[in-house]
């Protein structure tokens, strides 16, 4: 490869993927409940930001200034075209880790960000980064990273490291094949080994299953996710070695269903684990007891403790909303190791309390429920876990006025671009959905919602047809046959006009009915 990339692929576009665990108004919950005080986040940036669309909402939907570097000139290109259609001044540039980290003209910053970087980048660009941490971040500043770790990455590696050697064969070098044939090849070689029946898969049996995901999965995701020339995997106790070193300590997960033991782990292990004082070897042993494969956390420079007064004060006071309908909401969630019931008897009356999707304080919530004998502790545990599904999210300190009207004038013009975009052709060289952006700015969360594409279609049909929901299919339905796409009902694609209509009209319909008023009192819309 190319010397500037540094070995990370560019030659295929990473996906457009947005990532709530950089929004820095999740912080002040998740640390209230480590009985830990957030900072207020004026000044954050990303390293390597992808396609930037978590920097580029996070930027339009809050009063943060964002600044960040990406050294794919594709992508920072499209990031710079987000900054400009919000409007938000976010400083996105086209830079590598060498020449942006080392600016003299950079703030100091109250939140750094890396998500799908440090795993995959070089050992030099992995010290350029710690040096940029060390000097940059603020005493008290928080620091989001995300990284491969073991144990769960353990029986892996080895197919991990034959993959990567079959597409750096000097056959596919020398005909100059894309990254993503070449990853077709090395896909198609493996399941031929796996045929033979090797005495690896014999003991990893899990990793013939492991194999038919990967088959499936698109190959923009793969090529950045496995086939980088770097690609690392640290336990725990390594990163803290590495960063106690410039002062920072872990603060808490930023995966809010991480927060819940109860959730992810036996009375048994639950018990084990409660035993060891020691917080590192803590962290290590949960690890092992889920067998973790990639840690999403927060390091603080600087803790602030609470003390149990103000920690219950800041939690009750913390307001939430809902992102998904009520009845949308799944009461069986996958946890790491097995499948969970979550107590409807729990659930069902905080989702109905919250189903009017205004924001509501935990204690606020608490006391509407205290007839149906939910404590405030019942009701933190179970919002957590709302969060932490996707199913809804906490609220940023209100702005006053005239900053509200900022951030929602800058939101609105995030999504007006973005509902355009989504009435154009997928761009050219990507494949099947990778080019869709699946989320929309909301000032009230100060972060992103997922909003599908057929839901941002019928939003752009909206802009011109009014409340006309009858209007809304053959408006639709022109952006999609322009596309060369048909909708799918139960799995099955549907060919013809009519029937695409037929079903697109019964989506308007139900879209009108329960997802719009939804988007509304998020400011989506």
């Amino acid at each position: 490869m190319n010397n500037w990339n540094d070995g990370y692929v560019v030659d295929i576009a990473y996906t457009y993927g947005y990532y709530p665990g950089m929004n820095p108004a999740r912080l002040p919950l998740a640390f209230a409940f480590h009985g830990l005080q957030a900072p207020a986040v004026q000044t954050a940036c990303e390293l390597g930001f992808g396609q930037g669309l978590s920097s580029n909402i996070h930027a339009a939907a809050s009063t943060t200034r964002w600044w960040g570097n990406d050294f794919n000139p594709r992508q920072a290109a499209f990031a710079q075209e987000l900054a400009a259609a919000s409007g938000s001044g976010a400083q996105l540039e086209d830079s590598s880790f060498s020449r942006f980290c080392r600016r003299d003209d950079l703030p100091d910053f109250d939140f750094i960000a890396l998500h799908g970087i440090w795993s995959w980048v070089s050992q030099e660009n992995r010290d350029i980064i710690f040096d940029f941490i060390d000097r940059k971040l603020k005493p008290g500043g928080v620091l989001y990273i995300s990284y491969n770790t073991q144990p769960g990455w353990s029986a892996f590696m080895p197919l991990r490291e034959l993959l990567v050697q079959h597409t750096q064969q000097s056959g596919n070098e020398e005909q100059g094949l894309p990254t993503a044939a070449r990853i077709d090849a090395a896909l198609a070689f493996a399941a031929r080994l796996f045929e033979a029946d090797p005495v690896y898969a014999q003991a990893n049996p899990f990793m013939r299953d492991r194999l038919k995901v990967l088959q499936q999965q698109s190959r923009s995701y793969l090529a950045h996710e496995y086939f980088n020339r770097d690609w690392h995997v640290e336990s725990f106790a390594d990163m803290h070695r590495r960063f106690s070193g410039a002062g920072l300590e872990f603060a808490c997960p930023a995966h809010y269903v991480d927060h819940l033991d109860m959730a992810n782990l036996t009375p048994a292990q639950r018990q084990q684990l409660y035993e060891i004082t020691d917080p590192v070897l803590q962290q290590s042993v949960r690890d092992f007891m889920v067998n973790q494969q990639f840690r999403r956390d927060y390091w603080v420079r600087g803790a602030q403790a609470l003390d149990d007064r103000q920690r219950v004060q800041a939690l009750a006071l913390q307001s939430v909303i809902l992102l998904t309908e009520p009845d949308k909401v799944p009461l069986t969630i996958q946890n790491v190791a097995s499948e969970i019931t979550l107590n409807r008897l729990i659930y069902e009356p905080i989702l109905q309390a919250l189903s009017d999707y205004q924001p509501h304080t935990l204690v606020d919530l608490a006391a509407s429920l205290a007839h149906r004998n939910l404590n405030l502790a019942q009701v933190l545990d179970s919002v957590l876990m709302l969060i932490g599904t996707g199913h809804a999210a906490p609220l940023p300190a209100e702005p006053d006025a005239a900053t509200r009207a900022q951030i929602e004038r800058r939101t609105g013009d995030l999504n007006a671009w973005l509902l355009q975009r989504a009435a154009l052709a997928s761009p050219a060289g990507e494949q099947g959905e990778e080019g869709e952006i699946t989320h929309l700015s909301s000032p009230v969360i100060g972060g992103g919602v997922r909003v599908d594409r057929v839901e941002q279609l019928f939003l752009l049909a909206r802009q011109s047809c009014g409340d006309d929901v009858d209007a809304w299919p053959a408006q639709v339905w022109r952006y999609i046959a322009a596309q060369g796409k048909r909708l799918l009902r139960e799995g099955v694609r549907l060919e013809g006009e009519a029937e695409n209509l037929a079903e697109l009209a019964t989506q308007a319909r139900l879209f009108a009915r329960t997802r719009l008023p939804l988007l509304k009192a998020l400011g989506v819309v």
